[in-house]
């Protein structure tokens, strides 16, 4: 949530900003709304001061009927006070709800637009396969090499659901552990995260957990309404919620693995099929807490370890600076990596990860500070990255790893911790 004064002062550029990203919030409502709340505020302290005088007059020698004046006119206040605090709780309920409406500023370098072909492309990494046969698919390859079934999983759970099975198991948990041990070598503390987090932190970290259009699983009868969480963004931002953390123990990476769900609402096409759109995967997060002068440098660290961690899967990819239109709310900035998927049109770029610089905007929300040197408590910068998330990942592994014969070689980096070094058909 951007502060208001920053949306009062700076008008314009906000609804500049919401246009380029193609969203919908109405700033000039945020600014009679502020603008009223101050007004009322202001009569607040007013009346709060006449209490505190009426008070003060009260512990002087005074007559019974002096007295009595003093007295209702207490009680006079008493009631004005508090109507003027009903008053004011509601306007600021009213501004909350129209402020958490306007998405964070974008970085200024961040390309506009909002379709696939407005990101900018800005690196390439490894080589394309150059297949001497006609590749197959991630679905037909996993059915085959009987590593993945997706007709037991819509027979028992529904569509988008599959089960891993032999060979699957262990490459999902080489992926993992592989991931894991990058991270923690880089100084990010593990963490297995709740597959259910509260609305109210789904809504701070900017996620909005109702709606046609929500991609949330809400818990229905849940009187402390949860939901279960698409990515563990939401709990490893959610961890620090309402606390002020040491300036000295900043910057803080936290390194997340947990289940994600995600409703998938409108999702079609050829490109959502088999495992690159499913309801439940299982992903590896990276999660920072930071100074604000800080966020920049450690966002390009989040996406060159991104980049580690698929070049040393010697998987192909390309990083894309990604358009204002496809952001999302709480992004400044996001970094996206898509890997090549030759199964996908003859082959195309598919995203597997992607980083966020959130700025402030999910600490303001989330109530994350820092003390500072000056002594004031100062909101912290927030980032997001995908270390790896595994059912993508395991697109990229078979369709780029295929053979002639149809088996599936392993990356070299996974082999110690799968075991086997090539999949083949039972």
């Amino acid at each position: 949530m951007l502060d208001y004064k920053f949306i009062v002062e700076n008008k314009s550029a906000v609804s500049g900003n919401i246009a380029d990203r193609f969203m919908k919030a109405d700033v000039e409502t945020v600014v009679n709304l502020y603008g009223k709340r101050t007004e009322l505020t202001t009569n607040l302290q007013a009346l709060q001061q006449k209490r505190n005088t009426n008070a003060a007059a009260m512990k002087g020698k005074l007559s019974q009927e002096e007295r009595n004046v003093l007295i209702e006119e207490g009680k006079k206040l008493k009631d004005e006070i508090a109507a003027a605090e009903a008053e004011l709780s509601v306007m600021e309920t009213e501004l909350l709800k129209e402020a958490r409406k306007i998405p964070n500023m974008a970085h200024p370098d961040a390309p506009i637009g909002k379709e696939e072909k407005d990101n900018l492309e800005v690196k390439r990494s490894g080589v394309i396969p150059n297949f001497k046969f006609e590749p197959s698919d991630h679905v037909k390859l996993g059915t085959d090499l009987d590593i993945i079934d997706f007709d037991a999983g819509t027979k028992v759970s529904g569509t988008k659901f599959y089960y891993l099975k032999n060979e699957g198991v262990f490459l999902e948990l080489g992926l993992v552990r592989y991931a894991l041990d990058i991270l923690q070598k880089k100084g990010f503390t593990p963490f297995i995260t709740p597959d259910i987090a509260r609305e109210e932190i789904l809504e701070g970290i900017g996620f909005n957990p109702r709606g046609e259009e929500s991609n949330i699983y809400t818990i229905e009868g849940d009187e402390s309404r949860s939901c279960l969480v698409g990515t563990a963004e939401i709990t490893l931002g959610g961890y620090y919620s309402n606390t002020i953390l040491p300036r000295e123990k900043l910057p803080l990476r936290m390194a997340g693995l947990s289940h994600c769900f995600r409703r998938e609402a409108g999702a079609a096409g050829q490109f959502s099929k088999g495992l690159y759109r499913v309801h439940q995967f299982t992903k590896v997060e990276m999660f920072v807490f930071c100074l604000p002068e800080d966020s920049g440098r450690l966002h390009e660290e989040l996406r060159l370890i991104e980049e580690e961690i698929f070049e040393g899967l010697n998987i192909p990819f390309r990083v894309v600076d990604t358009c204002t239109g496809d952001l999302g709310a709480p992004a400044y900035r996001k970094w996206d990596l898509e890997a090549w998927m030759p199964g996908r049109n003859n082959g195309e770029w598919g995203e597997v990860t992607s980083t966020s610089n959130c700025t402030d905007y999910q600490a303001r929300r989330l109530n994350v500070r820092f003390k500072d040197t000056d002594g004031k408590n100062k909101f912290v910068h927030m980032l997001n990255g995908t270390a790896v998330a595994v059912s993508r990942a395991l697109i990229a592994i078979l369709e780029n790893f295929q053979q002639a014969d149809g088996s599936v070689r392993i990356p070299r980096a996974l082999v110690p911790y799968c075991g086997f070094d090539t999949i083949r058909r039972k």
